[in-house]
């Protein structure tokens, strides 16, 4: 299976027993989308990408046990929205939880995060919104997780969330205070956007742009003069964030340490 940047990698429609050994579980919710950097990462380190689009009918898969992690990616759509397959997403979550497979929701992945363990996703409440590069500030427990992140993220939100209830906050905000989380030691969410290539920021500053005009947002000038500005330290941290999400794996610590004491 491979990847490459503009293009998405298909999936194997019937994935026999060991198929998924190095498989990761890529969420999208429109027919363009891409995984980005983020999927661009995790093929170059190995591991084959098992993209679904739910609005588009794909199933979520149920068994969990043979995949690496679990990737939920942003979109259009509400986590509040009352369609059939948000609310699916939304109990899928909390079966990646409960299965215990490394998972990362982005933007509106976190929000369904959010929303599985019982917490709230709303508008601002002067009705802001984030579209360009922002603060971010780590918290103490952010900075013990991984050192060095990023002081100027993307966004692309109008929308935010609620810490859940058993939640650690790794990272916050100015208009939106909930920025990064994590649920246990392997399910981690954030609200910023650390996966756009150039590419991608440019489709969205064109399929998007009415949202520039909303309260905060920046214009498309602030989005490619900070890119230029702040994009290095991002890809940096997102690499180093990857292989600590992928490490946290409980399931292949404890195999490990059985096989240890065998």
């Amino acid at each position: 299976m491979n990847f490459t940047a503009g293009a998405e990698p298909g999936r194997n429609p019937n994935p026999g027993p060991g198929d998924n050994a190095g498989s990761i579980v890529i969420v999208l919710h429109q027919a363009g989308s891409s995984a980005g950097r983020v999927g661009q990462w995790l093929v170059r380190h190995g591991y084959r990408l098992d993209i679904r689009k739910p609005p588009l009918g794909d199933p979520l898969p149920k068994d969990l046990s043979g995949y690496a992690g679990a990737v939920v990616f942003g979109g259009p759509m509400s986590a509040n929205d009352d369609e059939p397959y948000v609310h699916r997403e939304i109990d899928w979550c909390g079966h990646c939880l409960q299965q215990g497979v490394p998972f990362l929701g982005i933007c509106l992945g976190a929000q369904l995060l959010v929303r599985a363990l019982g917490g709230l996703v709303n508008s601002h409440p002067d009705c802001h919104a984030e579209i360009g590069y922002y603060p971010l500030h780590a918290t103490e427990q952010g900075n013990a997780l991984l050192p060095g992140w990023p002081a100027m993220i993307y966004q692309w939100h109008r929308e935010g969330f609620t810490l859940p209830d058993g939640a650690q906050m790794l990272a916050t905000g100015d208009l939106f205070t909930e920025q990064a989380f994590s649920v246990g030691p392997s399910a981690f969410g954030v609200q910023f956007h650390t996966e756009l290539t150039e590419a991608m920021m440019r489709r969205w500053l064109v399929r998007g742009r009415a949202r520039l005009g909303l309260p905060s947002a920046q214009q498309r000038q602030a989005h490619m003069e900070g890119r230029m500005m702040y994009d290095a330290p991002i890809r940096d941290w997102l690499d180093r964030f990857l292989k600590v999400w992928l490490a946290s794996d409980q399931r292949r610590i404890m195999d490990m340490s059985e096989r240890k004491t065998a």
